[in-house]
């Protein structure tokens, strides 16, 4: 499952490609839009909601798109092979101009719907990290309301914060000095006040890379050199950063299935179950 670092990327090839041009190519391959036409109309701009991506195309029209686990936009130059995203039949999507044609592999959701009606698809979502609606007071707000529930699963409902995965809710656990387990209101006053800053810096820190890092974003010291990209996620059992503790994973719910999670036993406090294997878990996050 894409972090919202992940997607804003994307968002950006795709407007870079796409936008203030005008569609020579359009191919919806769902059912539903299969008889759809966007061709001769303008990409106004694409645009990031948390994990979700929005093509407003001239005309009061939004493509909007959820890559999920296995969705994928490729960008390809005119003349180019596509290659890289799949095989033909997994295409749900082509929108072309005369430089650049974006192809959209697997895409579980792909709707076209009316540019004013775009909160049917995204009005649920809390202030977007990575968005000119951030409201860190108001992404708090929400994570306090249920103080029952484990901090982990509250990091994973978009509904609160849109933007945070399975990778970065476990390397703001990490940070946070609390297990994902731990009841929301059980995390301290000052530690739950940071939180919504931290996760913003990660996220921001992120977004231009090519490759994920949170080991150097926020700390003064940082850890020793050549060390992991990452603090704790897919690190089990090896040790920890910081105290040398064999990191550990086990598996938490986010509303609709298990996820593999990782935390130090010795740095974070807090309950915690013990250790599942990994083989064969495949992830998947709230939208």
């Amino acid at each position: 499952m894409p972090e919202g670092d992940t997607v804003w990327q994307t968002a950006k090839r795709l407007h870079t490609a796409l936008a203030g041009k005008v569609l020579t190519r359009s191919d919806l391959r769902v059912p539903k839009y299969a008889t759809a036409d966007l061709t001769g109309r303008t990409v106004l701009d694409v645009t990031p909601r948390g994990k979700h991506l929005l093509t407003r195309i001239e005309g009061g029209l939004t493509l909007h798109s959820h890559l999920r686990m296995d969705g994928t936009w490729r960008v390809y130059a005119e003349g180019r092979r596509w290659s890289g995203g799949g095989p033909a039949h997994q295409i749900r999507a082509i929108l072309g101009n005369t430089d650049h044609t974006a192809v959209g592999y697997r895409l579980p959701v792909l709707d076209l719907l009316r540019t004013t009606d775009e909160d049917r698809a995204v009005g649920h979502l809390g202030p977007d990290l990575l968005g000119p609606d951030w409201n860190p007071e108001q992404a708090l707000t929400n994570l306090l309301a249920d103080p029952s529930r484990p901090l982990g699963e509250a990091l994973l409902d978009q509904r609160n914060l849109a933007g945070i995965g399975n990778i970065y809710k476990s390397e703001l656990c990490f940070l946070l000095g609390a297990t994902p387990w731990l009841p929301m209101g059980a995390l301290p006053a000052d530690r739950a006040t940071k939180l919504p800053a931290i996760a913003k810096r990660l996220l921001e820190a992120n977004r231009d890379r090519p490759a994920r890092n949170t080991t150097s974003t926020l700390t003064n010291s940082g850890p020793p050199r050549h060390a992991p990209d990452l603090f704790v996620y897919g690190r089990a059992p090896r040790p920890c950063l910081r105290c040398g503790t064999s990191i550990r994973t086990a598996d938490q719910g986010d509303g609709s299935r298990e996820r593999p999670t990782y935390w130090c036993p010795t740095c974070q406090v807090g309950p915690a179950p013990g250790t599942t294997p990994l083989r064969g878990t495949r992830h998947r996050t709230t939208n």
